[in-house]
């Protein structure tokens, strides 16, 4: 089954993914009115909304991005921005990855804009416009030390000088992409190389209505002052670190629920699930869920989260299966279909973040794990 705006949703699960739109929509507005207030001339928001929006579903959340003063969208691929077009998100979005040659043809035919950093692109994009007689929106990618992708804080002002002078390119801004913000040593280091590579060229780009961006979720909080006329939010806007709580209070935008489909007593002495690693000290209520690692729950995580249900505190007992996890509820009054809430507002006990605490990794990575399988259901 489809839903209205063409993403798939399977209704036969008693598993699912809650996305809170509400949430999103405070969390957006919240960050623009602390650069409101923290900047002399607040810069326009730009949603990095790749990997299906961190797991969170980027084609329903970007009508409420866009309706909250999002301006821009960044994606990591030219698919996932065409995937947006096709569903009639209709404002600026941007490539921020490297896209291969063959498909820049792609990306005026969609109105995508690509990052470009090499001399390669430049040859591609002036043999496309001979052909099509069409411009190429681009914006520049500088390496300032993440070094990944990006042309050198060294070559860059002649790359901006070939760019300004093409005829076959239509340049939209430049950036760069910092390695740890909290690290000041290197912080320092990259900004000062991305301000000397682009200050010549400062009074043609705001001629050109060029947009300038480098600071990602965390570098809003910490360093607005370097925001120039456009700032990148990525983890932030889901509620999720990093992000300074005492400066903006920011509300989690996933949650993680399931109803029981079974409830049983585990006697004293018996185990429970592969490999026993869980012995019922005392007889011991159980409820089942069906949700497991293949939906993107690590198996890493056994025995050691827990959940909410019926108001009270529950823990995961037992190992944590590719479809099913079980739980110890024998201090709640429960029966077979009530929900047991794994991530939201509701469970105070557990969070994303403390699930990736527990495993070594980041919650970007535990988000984007939960679009496996489960469903997205979206409220407000």
């Amino acid at each position: 089954m489809k839903n209205y705006r063409g993403t798939s949703i399977n209704k036969n699960r008693d598993g699912w993914v809650e996305i809170n739109l509400s949430n999103l929509e405070k969390n957006v507005i919240k960050i623009k009115e602390f650069l409101e207030k923290n900047t002399k001339n607040p810069p326009e928001l730009f949603a990095v909304i790749k990997a299906d929006g961190y797991g969170h579903g980027s084609i329903m959340c970007a009508p409420t991005l866009s309706a909250s003063g999002v301006k821009y969208f960044g994606v990591a691929s030219i698919d996932e921005g065409i995937e947006l077009r096709d569903n009639k998100i209709d404002i600026p979005i941007l490539v921020l990855g490297a896209s291969p040659f063959w498909a820049f043809e792609n990306a005026i035919k969609h109105d995508i804009e690509v990052s470009i950093f090499n001399e390669e692109h430049l040859v591609a994009a002036q043999q496309l416009y001979k052909r099509l007689n069409k411009k190429l929106k681009v914006q520049i990618k500088v390496d300032t030390g993440m070094n990944r992708i990006g042309i050198s804080s060294n070559d860059t002002k002649s790359f901006i000088k070939k760019v300004l002078d093409a005829p076959y390119l239509d340049l939209k801004g430049i950036f760069t992409h910092f390695a740890d913000v909290e690290n000041k040593n290197l912080f320092n280091r990259q900004i000062e190389e991305f301000k000397n590579a682009i200050n010549p060229y400062l009074e043609e780009f705001k001629n050109r209505g060029v947009k300038i961006h480098c600071l990602n979720s965390l570098g809003i909080f910490l360093e607005h002052d370097y925001s120039y006329n456009m700032v990148r939010m990525g983890i932030t806007m889901w509620g999720l670190s990093p992000y300074c709580n005492k400066k903006v209070d920011l509300n989690p935008v996933l949650g993680l629920k399931a109803r029981i489909t079974n409830i049983h007593t585990l006697k004293k002495g018996d185990g429970i699930s592969y490999g026993h690693c869980f012995i019922a000290k005392k007889d011991t209520k159980v409820a089942t869920i069906p949700i497991g690692y293949a939906d993107g729950v690590a198996r890493g995580l056994s025995g050691k989260i827990s959940a909410y249900l019926n108001g009270k505190t529950i823990k995961q007992i037992g190992r944590i299966t590719m479809d099913q996890m079980m739980f110890d509820v024998s201090n709640v009054d429960c029966s077979t279909g009530d929900i047991i809430v794994l991530l939201g507002e509701e469970n105070k006990a557990d969070s994303i973040d403390s699930w990736a605490k527990k495993l070594d990794t980041i919650n970007y990575e535990l988000t984007c794990r939960l679009k496996m399988r489960l469903p997205r259901i979206y409220v407000r």
